[in-house]
């Protein structure tokens, strides 16, 4: 296993990039959807399968929403068991939710420290890349089965360019440039035919640098911030320690947080000391553009006026929850160029 060093952050295994022929388990750590919505699953299936993976369930990731929102342990018992398994070379989420928090009492840390592996998703699956966190392995915050790879029509290629990169290549990924394109419309899932009408898509704006100056660099730690907000004080909360000479990277979910309640969250990374830790911050686009100059305003508020910080924040970055999407590996070194407005990661993610 190969393990690297940066400042305030302990070493990461680093799992086996993933290679055609190799079987990888899909998963239901949160919402059990993959099973009440089995054509949306199976099309996200056959689109893993197109990278050249042999695709496998879970014991339990097809027993539906009620089963599994009923059965924490079994989920966290998959997640697990896909660790041990020597066959299964990578861990894909078929979807996010509300509840990966209630697996932490049945998770084995050692388990996921002596087997690393690919592990990929986004949203709730913040917890679960915590736990991978707290356990020393790098993971990575990814496209989904039933949102990302089951895109309808067909998947967008800047998802596919970027979830190469990160997990098939043993090299850095390089500087990630701004999608050309964005969406968040959602047509309903549980229509098959609207699998085959490809949402509308606009201009994207590309990045904004909203303060910040020279080049800068860190270890990417962070995720969906509705879910970080429920996850401090757990035991997978990452001790300031390990926030030191971070690039914080943090998105707002669909359910379009009113900015008041980002303002709150930020400060209370502030009253943590988390904010004075890192070297950085990168922020993905609002869900439909929602709060676009507002999520700006209380960013700058909080960082600027009220801390009197003036890290790089790089915002309207395309990863999380607005379409197509970037795949960040956690705890790998990345940069922020402030005089060309550039994020690259400069670390390889995988071996």
């Amino acid at each position: 296993m190969n393990k690297i060093n940066l400042k305030g952050r302990t070493d990461m295994n680093k799992a086996p990039k993933l290679q055609k022929g190799d079987k990888v388990a899909t998963i239901s750590l949160s919402w059990g959807g993959a099973g009440d919505l089995i054509e949306r699953y199976n099309l996200g299936k056959q689109r893993l399968t197109e990278f050249g993976l042999e695709v496998v369930e879970m014991e339990n990731t097809l027993k539906g929403s009620k089963f599994l929102y009923e059965h924490p342990q079994k989920r966290a018992e998959d997640f697990m068991n896909a660790f041990k398994d020597p066959s299964i070379k990578g861990i894909f989420a078929c979807i996010g939710g509300t509840d990966s928090i209630r697996l932490i009492p049945y998770i084995d840390f050692d388990v996921i420290a002596k087997n690393p592996k690919v592990f990929i998703g986004y949203s709730d699956s913040t917890v679960s890349h915590l736990m991978c966190y707290k356990a020393g392995l790098t993971s990575f915050y990814g496209p989904s089965i039933l949102s990302d790879f089951a895109e309808n029509v067909q998947m967008f290629d800047y998802t596919k360019h970027w979830f190469e990169k990160a997990v098939f290549c043993s090299e850095p990924m390089g500087e990630i440039t701004a999608s050309p394109t964005w969406t968040s419309e959602f047509l309903p899932w549980e229509v098959p035919e609207n699998a085959k009408i490809a949402r509308k898509t606009t201009a994207n704006e590309g990045y904004e640098l909203l303060q910040g100056n020279g080049v800068v660099q860190g270890h990417l730690l962070g995720g969906c911030i509705e879910v970080l907000e429920n996850l401090r004080g757990t035991e997978v909360w990452p001790e300031l320690e390990k926030w030191k000479g971070a690039i914080l990277f943090i998105e707002p979910s669909e359910r379009r947080t009113a900015p008041l309640y980002i303002e709150c969250w930020l400060r209370g990374l502030g009253a943590m000391g988390i904010l004075q830790s890192i070297n950085g911050i990168i922020f993905g686009k609002p869900y439909d553009n929602k709060y676009y100059e507002e999520y700006k305003n209380v960013l700058l508020k909080v960082l600027k006026t009220e801390l009197n910080l003036d890290i790089p924040i790089l915002y309207n970055m395309n990863f999380g929850h607005a379409a197509p999407i970037t795949t960040l590996p956690y705890g790998v070194k990345a940069e922020i160029n402030c005089d060309k407005v550039s994020f690259s990661v400069i670390e390889s993610a995988v071996i």
